[in-house]
């Protein structure tokens, strides 16, 4: 389906910013980049990612919300307040989409209202707030979730999900089976690969073992209406043309195995 729009995640290029971001996805040929808000200024900073969006004709197809640890003082020390300027920000950059994580199990209050108010702040804004599948961590031979109520989004029911394929590899999760567990509130795919590590690997899409090619497939032919986001991890790349030639391989799996 040419109607699904591929971007690149700024994670995608970390350390660089999000600058970088926008400038590769517009010399490969991505649809449009993912924000991930975090450390970079400009992440944070909705009147600069419209500046570099302007400068490079590359749109902005979805911000992810800083739920991570280490961005839990971005914007606010409120999560609630981190969401709402996620969807701001959103709107403000023509976004349809915000990428959340489930609350942390210590986020007690926020974890109580957590579904209601994404069901809200959809409703209000028009933004999709995709929530996530994420992964637990492994100690002393046990697997521990740090997520209320647990990994699996799922579990609670939401209107809209994100799926992101390297931690399904990392929580031993089949990909397909909570693809359809999901169905259509399925908006958003976080394409990357892992290898069932205990670890969030984001590889290159076919350089591990998640069934990336057959999910890409399944949305192809399913009327999905979302965006395919390439959130891959660069991080050892030893030079430009080494990250440049990952997100070209990226990009050029999605669009084949999408049918574009």
């Amino acid at each position: 389906m040419p109607g699904i729009k591929i971007g690149a995640s700024t994670a995608s290029v970390w350390p660089q910013t999000a600058t970088t971001a926008f400038q590769l996805a517009a010399e490969l040929g991505y649809d449009g980049v993912e924000v991930m808000v975090w450390a970079d200024p400009i992440s944070q900073d909705p009147v600069a990612l419209r500046r570099r969006s302007r400068q490079t004709g590359v749109p902005v197809l979805a911000v992810h919300a800083p739920c991570l640890l280490i961005t839990q003082r971005v914007w606010s020390p409120r999560p609630e307040e981190r969401l709402r300027r996620s969807v701001q920000a959103a709107q403000d950059l023509d976004a349809p989409t915000v990428v959340i994580h489930p609350p942390f199990r210590w986020q007690r209050r926020y974890a109580e209202g957590f579904a209601d108010l994404v069901a809200s702040l959809s409703a209000d804004s028009g933004v999709r707030i995709a929530v996530e599948n994420m992964f637990p961590v492994r100690r002393f031979g046990s697997d521990l979730s740090a997520f209320h109520p647990s990994i699996d989004p799922t579990d609670v029911g939401y209107a809209n999900y994100t799926l992101d394929l390297s931690h399904t590899a990392a929580a031993g999760v089949d990909a397909l089976a909570l693809a359809t567990r999901m169905g259509t509130g399925l908006t958003h795919l976080h394409l990357a690969d892992g290898t069932g590590l205990p670890r969030d690997e984001h590889l290159v899409p076919g350089r591990g073992g998640q069934p990336c090619a057959e999910v890409c497939e399944r949305l192809a032919t399913s009327g999905f209406a979302g965006q395919v986001v390439v959130e891959i991890n660069t991080r050892r790349a030893r030079s430009r043309a080494d990250r440049v030639k990952d997100l070209a391989e990226a990009l050029l799996f999605a669009r084949l195995h999408l049918g574009q």
